[in-house]
C-alpha cells in the first residue's frame, strides 16, 4: 500500500527537483485489426484506438489534479505495424496510409506521440518488413504524432545487417524530408538491438506480441531528485553514494506504482510495468549530466564518466526493483544529447565526443540517443555507427538504440533547434573513414556463443 506520509514527501520532491511522471503509455494491441483491403485495416485501427484510449488523457489530467504529480505525457503504443499490415500493404505508399490513419487517431484522443511504426527484424526481413521501412521517410515527414522503431538486432539471433545497411540510407531520407524542421523526422525513428516489448518511452515504444489486447505502461523520470540527494552526501565514499542513489529511486517508483495503479483502475485496463528511467529534459535542473558531475566529475566525458553512470544506472534499477515487483521497459539512466543541458555543455566545451558516448552506451539504458551529425555523413557511415551499437546490445545482452539526427544542410559546430523536450544540439563531428565495403557484404551478423542457453 502507499500512504499520505509517501504522497507528501513525494510533493516535495515535485516542488524542488523536477520530478514528474514523464508518461502513461496505453499499449492496444492491433492484430485483430488484420484484413485483406488496407481500407478496412485503417477503419479497423481508428476504431479501435479511439475507442480503448478515449479516456486516457482525461484520466492522466484528473490525476494530475488530484495527487499534485506531473503527467507530462499521455501516450499509445501499438502492435508493430509490419506485423499489422504485411495482410494487406502490397507498397509502401499503403504503409504510408495506415501511418496517417494512427496519427488521426492519436489526435482525435488527445496523446502527444503514437509508437508502433515498427518492424522487429533481427534475424531477417520479411517483405511486410521491407516495404515498412522503405515507407518510414515518408510516413515520418507526412505525421505529426507518429514514431517510428526497427528492432535489428538480439543476443539470441545476431545482427540482420541487410536491414543496418538499409535504415542507414532510410536515416538520411527522412532527415532530407524533414530539413525545414532541421531534419526532426530523425528524431523519431529509433534502431534497436534487444528491444524490450514494454518500453513506455518514445521514440521506441510498441506493443510486443508477447502482451495481451491491451495494457498500461508508466514512465517515472527524476534526474532532478537525484541530483539534489547526491548533494547531501557530497565528498562521501561510494557505498553512501549507492545507497543514496538506490533509496531515492525507491521513492520514485513509488509514484509510478500509484499512478500505474489508479489509470489502470479507472480505465479498466491491466497494468503493465513501471519504467523508472532518468530521462533528461532541457530544463535546468532535470540533467543527468548534472548528476554524473556532482559525483565528481569536472564535465561528462572526463576519465570516470563511465564507471560514474554504471554507478547511476544499476544502483537505479536496483531502488526501482525494490519499489515495485513489476520494473520494465528501459529502467535506468538516459544521455540524450539534445535533451540534457549538461550534455550539450560538454559536448560545446570539448569534453564528451560520439567515441566517448558509445563507451558509456555499454553501460547506460539506451545508447546513442539524439544526436546530431552532419548533414553530409555517407548512409554507410551511418549504417556503421547503427552496427556498433548493435553489436554492443548483443554481446553484452542489454538493450541499445540509436537514434542519429543528420541535420541537413549543417556541419560540425552548428546548431539544430527542435523545441520543446527534444530541445537543441550542436552538431557533432563524425570519423569519415570509410567503411562501405564492410556494410555492403550483406547477411547477419551470428549471435554470440553466450546466446546459446538451451
Amino acid at each position: 500500500m502507499i500512504n499520505l506520509f509517501e504522497v507528501q514527501e513525494t510533493n516535495k520532491m515535485i516542488e524542488e527537483s523536477n520530478l514528474d511522471v514523464r508518461t502513461i503509455t496505453m499499449g492496444i494491441n492491433l492484430l485483430d485489426c488484420c484484413h485483406s483491403d488496407v481500407n478496412k485495416v485503417c477503419e479497423n485501427i481508428y476504431n479501435k484506438i479511439t475507442e480503448l484510449a478515449k479516456d486516457l488523457v482525461a484520466t492522466g489530467n484528473e490525476l494530475e489534479v488530484q495527487y499534485g504529480i506531473p503527467i507530462v505525457n499521455k501516450r499509445i503504443s501499438v502492435t508493430p505495424i509490419a506485423l499489422v499490415g504485411a495482410s494487406c500493404c502490397k507498397t509502401p505508399d499503403d504503409f504510408v496510409k495506415i501511418a496517417k490513419t494512427l496519427d488521426r487517431a492519436a489526435k482525435e484522443v488527445g496523446v502527444n506521440f503514437i509508437g508502433g511504426y515498427s518492424a522487429l527484424v533481427s534475424k531477417g526481413m520479411t517483405r511486410a518488413d521491407q516495404l515498412l521501412i522503405d515507407s518510414i521517410p515518408q510516413a515520418l515527414a507526412s505525421t505529426e504524432r507518429i514514431c517510428s522503431s526497427v528492432n535489428v538486432g538480439s543476443t539470441k539471433t545476431g545482427i540482420d545487417m541487410d536491414a543496418v545497411r538499409l535504415l542507414g540510407e532510410k536515416v538520411l531520407e527522412t532527415a532530407r524530408l524533414t530539413k525545414d524542421a532541421d531534419s526532426i523526422g530523425c528524431a523519431k525513428l529509433v534502431v534497436f538491438c534487444n528491444a524490450p516489448d514494454d518500453n513506455p518511452f518514445m521514440a521506441g515504444a510498441f506493443h510486443g506480441v508477447t502482451e495481451g489486447d491491451a495494457v498500461i505502461n508508466v514512465g517515472v523520470s527524476g534526474p532532478g531528485v537525484v541530483k539534489r540527494a547526491l548533494e547531501e552526501v557530497r565528498g562521501q565514499d561510494f557505498g553512501t553514494l549507492c545507497n543514496t542513489i538506490k533509496k531515492t529511486a525507491f521513492k520514485v517508483t513509488r509514484v509510478g506504482q500509484l499512478i500505474a495503479q489508479e489509470v489502470s483502475k479507472r480505465l479498466n485496463i491491466p497494468f503493465g510495468i513501471i519504467d523508472l528511467s532518468l530521462a533528461p529534459t532541457p530544463a535546468v535542473g532535470d540533467s543527468v549530466a548534472e548528476i554524473l558531475e556532482e559525483m565528481g566529475l569536472e564535465e561528462v566525458g572526463a576519465p570516470g564518466t563511465t564507471a560514474a553512470l554504471a554507478i547511476l544506472n544499476d544502483q537505479v534499477k536496483k531502488g526501482g526493483i525494490m519499489a515495485s515487483s513489476y520494473v520494465g521497459g528501459l529502467s535506468g539512466a538516459f544521455i540524450p544529447v539534445s535533451e540534457d543541458q549538461g550534455m550539450i555543455d560538454s559536448v560545446e566545451a570539448g569534453a564528451l565526443t560520439l567515441e566517448k558516448l558509445e563507451a558509456m552506451t555499454c553501460v547506460c539504458s539506451v545508447g546513442l540517443d539524439m544526436i546530431a551529425i552532419p548533414g553530409d555523413t555517407k548512409a554507410s557511415t551511418i549504417s556503421g555507427i547503427i552496427a556498433d551499437e548493435m553489436a554492443i546490445g548483443m554481446i553484452n545482452q542489454k538493450t541499445t538504440a540509436v537514434r542519429l539526427i543528420p541535420a541537413y544542410g549543417k556541419s560540425a559546430g552548428d546548431r539544430v533547434e527542435f523545441g520543446g523536450l527534444l530541445g537543441y544540439a550542436p552538431v557533432m563531428p563524425v570519423n569519415t573513414f570509410s567503411c562501405d565495403a564492410f556494410i555492403n557484404r550483406g547477411g547477419r551478423i551470428p549471435a554470440p556463443v553466450h546466446s546459446f542457453k538451451n
